[in-house]
């Protein structure tokens, strides 16, 4: 069953997620309590609400806790960021990632059950480290030790080989969501789907699965 994502607060980092997220086929509920910024997001997301995340009562209305992760995006306002936090812990989140503004937020929003919490600048530093590692991964979002998304150039001993032969889940615990090329995005890979070089695969894994394909072809 295809995860399903909540993202709270609609700004640059919020929108970003919620927009990679939802190109990579996973259904994405867009919250924010300025209407501009959901308008903004009308047509890229699966659904977007005008609402007050600091109130208990919508949040159970919009059935958050339907869903697998729950992404807290809200930018300046630590209070409600926090607010939001306790909220949605009390609902019964399964995961909740939070991004905090500087080390006290996130101290904070640890203690009181942030399952991620996450620093935009610092975690940028950690995708290109990835990067530098190994150039086959071109990005690399963290969640959850067991749950990371990255785009992987396609390397030399896949080409011209289909999925079904590749077995990518059974021998390096990896989910393939789609395949890019210059032209189009490819969200439902068939397992007859031949990779070409030059093309691009959106995968999901653990960190530990990640790091294998990173040393493959080394």
């Amino acid at each position: 069953m295809t995860k399903q994502f909540a993202v709270i607060g609609l700004g640059r980092f919020g929108a970003s997620v919620a927009r990679t997220l939802y190109t990579l086929g996973y259904d994405v509920l867009g919250i924010d309590s300025n209407e501009e910024n959901t308008q903004t997001l009308a047509d890229n997301l699966t659904h977007v609400v005008t609402a007050d995340a600091t109130d208990e009562n919508t949040l159970k209305a919009l059935g958050i806790r339907n869903f697998d992760v729950v992404i807290v995006g809200i930018g300046g306002d630590i209070q409600s960021s926090i607010l939001t936090t306790i909220i949605l812990k009390e609902l019964g989140i399964k995961y909740l990632v939070a991004k905090a503004q500087n080390e006290l937020h996130g101290k904070v929003l640890n203690k009181i059950g942030a399952d991620r919490v996450v620093f935009p600048e610092r975690d940028m530093g950690i995708r290109v480290a990835h990067n530098l590692i190994s150039p086959k991964v071109l990005d690399f979002v963290e969640f959850s030790p067991d749950f990371n998304i990255v785009e992987l150039a396609v390397i030399p001993m896949w080409y011209n080989k289909s999925l079904r032969e590749l077995n990518l889940r059974e021998k390096y615990g990896l989910n393939i969501i789609a395949i890019k090329t210059d032209e189009n995005t490819n969200v439902s890979p068939k397992a007859d789907d031949i990779l070409k070089e030059g093309e691009i695969l959106i995968v999901t894994g653990s960190k530990e699965d990640i790091i294998k394909i990173e040393k493959l072809g080394e």
